[in-house]
């Protein structure tokens, strides 16, 4: 089942951000710059996205790497996608001081013909409508994850559930769970999700991990423990970064396979934010990856007698 590698279709963005550990000005942001720098470390990465033409040439260059194929990002008349927030002084909560869509409000996502073969594809967070354009122009993927928030939840729930019937895997947080389900407990959601159609559901619960539902049943995954924690953004786009980019190399969705692809996309999370943006993703070796992948395995065994 397994492909050439995976296509990320999402956004590509300049982020301003200030935490209690610095701040950065239009730093390279973006689910699909996270998402990229993640699954590339696993397989070749094909992004679709768009940009405006102030992109500068420092962001492509982070963005083309060996592994990522840059040939689908659109380049159009405009500003690329800006977003400004502030983070409270222990980084649970968030504060967006200005979203500026710009380019991307008028985005419609066109697969170059070489990208419509593709077998693995993440969804990110972008209009259920522009996500089911992407899925009815592929031609057979053996794996579709999903991901979105509680502004599509609200404002576009019948065309959601429509893509959900679609999807393999849907990732989404414990709020956005319980809003897309009614549900008051995080378990009872994950199931109501499954009955709409992923086999898989990831809840991310930031410093408190993941939790997942598979056919088989429930596994928990802690955060990996950081003690210098600068900037939480992108860590969702880059748990699932890496666990699809690991799935993808294993090609296929047995439970081991999930199980290890969680590990993984929690490991390089954690190098995410270590640093602002995507500067820890860009200094992440390949041995320092697998050692956290190691030190979740030990910190999550135990003998049960």
């Amino acid at each position: 089942m397994s492909g050439s590698g995976i296509l990320v279709v999402g956004s590509i963005a300049l982020d301003t951000i200030r935490t209690p550990a610095g701040s950065r000005v239009s730093a390279l942001g973006g689910s699909a710059s996270y998402f990229a720098l993640a699954a590339s470390r696993y397989v070749p990465v094909r992004v679709v996205a768009v940009v405006g033409d102030d992109f500068q040439q420092s962001h492509r260059d982070t963005l083309s790497r060996e592994r990522i194929d840059t040939s689908g990002i659109q380049v159009a008349d405009g500003k690329t996608f800006r977003w400004e927030g502030v983070y409270s002084e222990d980084m649970n909560e968030r504060t967006t001081i200005a979203t500026e869509l710009n380019v991307f409000d008028q985005f419609h996502p066109v697969l170059p013909e070489g990208y419509r073969n593709s077998k693995a594809v993440f969804l990110a967070n972008i209009d259920p409508l522009l996500q089911e354009e992407v899925l009815d122009q592929l031609s057979d993927p053996w794996l579709v994850a999903l991901d979105t928030m509680n502004y599509w939840i609200s404002n576009r729930p019948a065309d959601l559930l429509r893509v959900l019937r679609r999807v393999h895997i849907f990732l989404v947080n414990d709020a956005e769970a319980r809003q897309l389900t009614g549900a008051d407990n995080i378990l009872k959601a994950a199931e109501g999700i499954r009955m709409m159609g992923p086999s898989i559901v990831v809840i991310k619960r930031g410093e408190y991990g993941a939790l997942t539902r598979t056919e088989r049943g429930w596994f928990q995954m802690p955060a990996y423990p950081v003690e210098a924690l600068k900037d939480p953004t992108g860590a969702g786009d880059t748990f699932a970064g890496g666990m699809l980019g690991r799935l993808a190399l294993e090609g296929n969705l047995d439970e081991k396979a999930v199980r290890r692809g969680i590990a993984h996309g929690t490991a390089i999370a954690s190098f995410a934010v270590e640093e602002f943006g995507v500067e820890g993703l860009t200094r992440v070796r390949e041995g320092e990856l697998h050692a956290r992948v190691r030190a979740l395995h030990e910190m999550t065994r135990f003998d049960p007698e």
